[in-house]
């Protein structure tokens, strides 16, 4: 599955994946052929970072 490219669109379904499907930032990245650091650059860049305690980019 491609990641949306839209910062917006790509919050909503990693934190939607991560929440239903994924137990880690790293699960979701190694399933889905991401990379981790590009996707957490481009949440970064309208201010949302992972949260490993909660599993999800707030």
């Amino acid at each position: 599955m491609a990641l949306p490219g839209d910062p917006v669109m790509l919050l909503s379904v990693v934190n939607l994946k991560l929440r239903d499907f994924y137990p880690t930032l790293d699960a979701l990245c190694d399933d889905l052929g991401a990379d981790k650091a590009a996707l957490c650059a481009k949440l970064a860049a309208i201010g949302y970072e992972y949260d490993p305690q909660q599993n999800r980019f707030k």
